[in-house]
């Protein structure tokens, strides 16, 4: 058994060393060192472009101090139709859709990032609480009625059959909701895990919103957990396959817990975890994160009050915690990951850059969870350290930013080399102020079918990102690798605001 440990430690230091990693055998548990000289990019600048990529994906009257200037007002009459205010919130991606289940979690990650690295953004501290309450204060708006969540504003089908800028659109905006009698736990539930974090976001700066949000996640989670369904079957024909809920609704309600439970400290979802843990979690090879799937994110979450509060009760999610860890380290026993030769981790085709940011913000924060609790973890007797969980999660953040086989940055405006047509109607149109007059549904599609860069540079837009094999191909029709949305950019601004720190960059 120990022989078999030292092969796989020094298999795993063949990799770090072959892909980049930096390899130290020094004290695992001290940070990276504070000097700007030796960090691989400029992560405060990657940092400010992060979070001002959610104004230009803002719906709704924009404010005074809106500074991406090349957006202007959309969705004044989002709700009318049911004479409800729904006005707000996020276009997802580059349609005009608002699709309230990839919202609230692109919410929830914004909030976790400002709870766990807030303290470290400095003045951007400020843009990021601002870019999680555009987002809860729709999601107010979506949960004013009891028992009720609008869930989606505009027909999707109908939106992607034109090319038009958000200002322009004419297309349907069609109101779609849960209630009692057409459950929707997922989104729910997701919806509660929003308003529960980002309550903990505004406790010390604006306290009465902070009850008012967390009055509100209590309510909802109650609405999930009570009427139990999946919102893609009562809205399938609307929803999918956008965004459908192919992981159920179980993760969620454990996900939605969770936060209350950390938000409230309230015992009864203490209760509620220990009660329902066994039945709401997935397999432990599911070490899947993202808009859909919350399992490995629940661990995480979970095993902070057991690594650092000392709750006894919840001993096995750090665990499981350590499993999803396992599968991502090369020759580990339990090793599941997929990592192009470029060193990029990658699970699939379709927007694969969303897990590569939500796993290397997990990946931190477990780190972080580890060394206040001095703890590692064990991979069939190899010990894996906060450090190297910190220069794993570097070393994705790194390629994304260009160090990669194409020198390429995938978030837009960053390094003199990123992608110039990325998949979003808004960037790829004449703005308002150059071209004020209407550009109807089909008379898009001759920019979208252009060859041109996007008269728009969506700056701090992170794409799809490449195949396989670290290709890239920058056509605005490849949806798949070039459609930037709101949910890669959440989880690394707290992954920019921990290495610009660390680097002494903030």
């Amino acid at each position: 058994m120990a022989s078999s440990a030292f092969v796989l430690l020094c298999f795993f230091t063949l990799f770090l060393l072959c892909n980049g990693y930096p390899f130290h055998h020094n004290n695992p548990h001290k940070s990276f060192h504070r000097h700007s000289r030796l960090a691989s990019h400029n992560y405060r600048d990657a940092l400010t472009k992060s979070i001002l990529f959610f104004e230009g994906q803002r719906s709704g009257k924009l404010p005074p101090n809106q500074r991406v200037s090349w957006r202007k007002d959309s969705g004044l009459t989002d709700g009318a139709d049911l004479h409800v205010d729904l006005v707000g919130g996020y276009y997802d991606a580059g349609d005009n859709v608002k699709f309230g289940f990839p919202m609230a979690f692109t919410t929830t990650m914004l909030s976790w990032s400002v709870i766990e690295f807030g303290g470290l953004m400095r003045e951007e501290l400020q843009h990021a609480k601002q870019a999680v309450r555009w987002g809860t204060d729709y999601l107010l708006k979506a949960t004013a009625h009891p028992d009720t969540i609008y869930v989606q504003v505009g027909d999707a089908k109908k939106d992607h059959a034109c090319w038009e800028r958000p200002e322009d659109m004419d297309t349907p905006r069609s109101v779609f909701k849960v209630d009692r009698n057409n459950p929707g736990s997922e989104v729910a539930a997701e919806t509660a895990a929003a308003l529960a974090a980002a309550s903990m976001v505004f406790r010390r700066s604006d306290r009465a919103y902070s009850r008012l949000l967390i009055s509100r996640a209590t309510r909802v989670f109650e609405f999930a957990d009570k009427y139990r369904g999946s919102y893609s079957d009562g809205l399938k024909s609307y929803v999918c396959p956008f965004y459908c809920s192919y992981s159920g609704y179980q993760d969620e309600l454990l996900w939605g817990a969770a936060w209350l439970h950390r938000a409230t400290r309230n015992p009864m979802y203490l209760n509620y975890i220990q009660r329902n843990g066994q039945v709401l979690g997935a397999s432990e090879e599911d070490n899947t994160f993202g808009w859909d799937n919350k399992h490995v994110g629940a661990r995480i979450l979970l095993s902070k009050s057991f690594l650092v509060q000392k709750m006894q009760a919840l001993h096995e999610y750090k665990s499981h915690s350590d499993n999803f860890i396992c599968s991502l380290i090369p020759g580990a026993p339990f090793s599941t990951a997929q990592y192009t030769p470029g060193g990029l981790l990658f699970k699939m085709d379709d927007d694969n850059m969303q897990y590569v940011t939500s796993t290397s913000f997990l990946l931190l924060t477990y780190a972080k969870y580890l060394k206040r609790s001095s703890m590692t973890v064990s991979c069939r007797g190899t010990i894996i350290t906060s450090r190297t969980l910190r220069t794993i999660a570097k070393k994705q953040v790194d390629y994304l930013l260009g160090s990669n086989p194409k020198k390429m940055s995938y978030m837009v405006g960053y390094s003199p080399r990123y992608p110039q047509r990325i998949h979003h109607r808004g960037a790829s149109l004449p703005s308002i102020s150059s071209h004020p007059q209407k550009i109807q549904c089909s008379a898009g599609f001759d920019f979208m079918n252009s060859q041109s860069p996007n008269p728009n540079v969506h700056i701090g837009a992170i794409v799809g990102g490449p195949d396989l094999h670290d290709m890239f191909p920058d056509l605005r029709s490849d949806y798949e690798q070039s459609e930037p949305s709101t949910y890669i950019n959440a989880p690394l601004v707290g992954s920019l605001a921990y290495l610009a720190h660390s680097f002494g960059q903030l």
